[in-house]
């Protein structure tokens, strides 16, 4: 039986809030009976994600890890298998935002930040598309950010992991690409989430969330013969 006569397995890093938890009602919504593997750090938070995706009739579960730790990656990888079986999609949207001068950025906050935007996304690649490529299909989508495509002052951190982040799909995109794996880098401008929370920028001029975990679905159905290798969403209103 192939991947497409069944409900699809979505695993999504950073589900608990903001874009990852809007991604998940997005499939939850428009794919009757997907089932989903919520990773992150918060129990909490999952829960009450996981709450919202079983009314719509998803089929949720709830993956507490900390995605920058190899070992834990690990085992999440048997127990979203041991759970789920195959994996068909996996949203990796964990990640973290950090602002500082360059100069006001430690050797440990750059550490940081890279390891929640890039490690993260390395590691729980590395433990689910080894079961997509001997499938021959799969879908992955990385998080980027118009970080990742413009550096502005105070961001050289976040800069710096959202570009390797763009170079990395680009990167995955071509070893997978005759392995029946597509893989999307998604940039998002501003959008009404915590990581937005403090900039001073009126939600108004940001994009709703949802909008942006649409794309996600929309990309996913497209038929097996097309890839959006990278999009960009931005709000209407700007440039953020």
């Amino acid at each position: 039986m192939g991947a497409h006569s069944r409900t699809p397995v979505v695993v999504i890093t950073g589900a608990s809030q903001g874009i990852g938890a809007a991604i998940a009602r997005a499939f939850s919504a428009e794919i009757p009976g997907v089932s989903l593997a919520l990773v992150a750090r918060s129990l909490g938070n999952l829960a009450s994600v996981a709450r919202t995706c079983a009314r719509f009739g998803a089929k949720p579960g709830v993956f507490p890890c900390d995605v920058t730790d190899e070992t834990a990656v690990g085992e999440l990888e048997k127990a979203v298998r041991r759970r789920f079986g195959a994996v068909d999609v996996l949203v990796n949207n964990a990640g973290k935002y950090f602002g500082a001068p360059f100069l006001g950025t430690s050797a440990a906050d750059f550490d940081r930040t890279m390891a929640a935007n890039l490690r993260s996304l390395f590691l729980v690649t590395r433990a689910f598309a080894p079961g997509m490529v001997r499938r021959r299909r799969g879908d992955i989508f990385n998080m980027g950010s118009i970080a990742g495509l413009a550096a502005y002052p105070g961001g050289s951190a976040y800069c710096a992991a959202k570009f390797a982040v763009a170079g990395l799909t680009k990167a995955m995109r071509a070893e997978f690409k005759d392995k029946g794996v597509r893989v999307c880098c998604v940039h998002p401008g501003a959008t009404v989430s915590p990581s937005w929370k403090g900039s001073g920028v009126p939600s108004k001029r940001m994009m709703p969330a949802q909008d942006v975990a649409r794309a996600f679905v929309d990309l996913y159905r497209m038929s097996r013969r097309t890839v959006v290798e990278e999009i960009v969403l931005r709000p209407q209103l700007g440039d953020l």
